[in-house]
């Protein structure tokens, strides 16, 4: 029998910014992405990057080769049904569980 795949996110990552935020990890950004049900290409239209080096930037992302941003990282997780994590406040879904 196959395990399922588990789609792992560290809470301390799903946080509104400080300088202490800890960048996700490529297999998080993954998970992300999973959730959110995007490909390489789909994400980085909808994450509004251009349209010849985003899938390329995605890429990078997953393999560990460059950080995402926090903003980007946020709407990922908005996408993905994480709540908005940028929100200081209890109106964030994330807040609500």
């Amino acid at each position: 029998m196959v395990e399922p795949y588990k789609l792992t996110i560290r809470p301390e990552c799903l946080t509104p910014y400080s300088e202490d935020w800890p960048t996700p990890t490529g297999a998080e950004v993954a998970a992300a992405m999973r959730l959110a049900g995007f490909t390489g290409s789909t994400a980085a239209k909808a994450l509004g990057l251009k349209q010849k080096a985003g899938p390329r930037t995605v890429r990078k992302w997953i393999g560990n080769e460059v950080e995402i941003p926090y903003a980007v990282w946020a709407l990922l997780c908005d996408f993905a049904g994480l709540g908005q994590i940028w929100r200081h406040d209890d109106k964030s879904p994330s807040a609500e569980s």
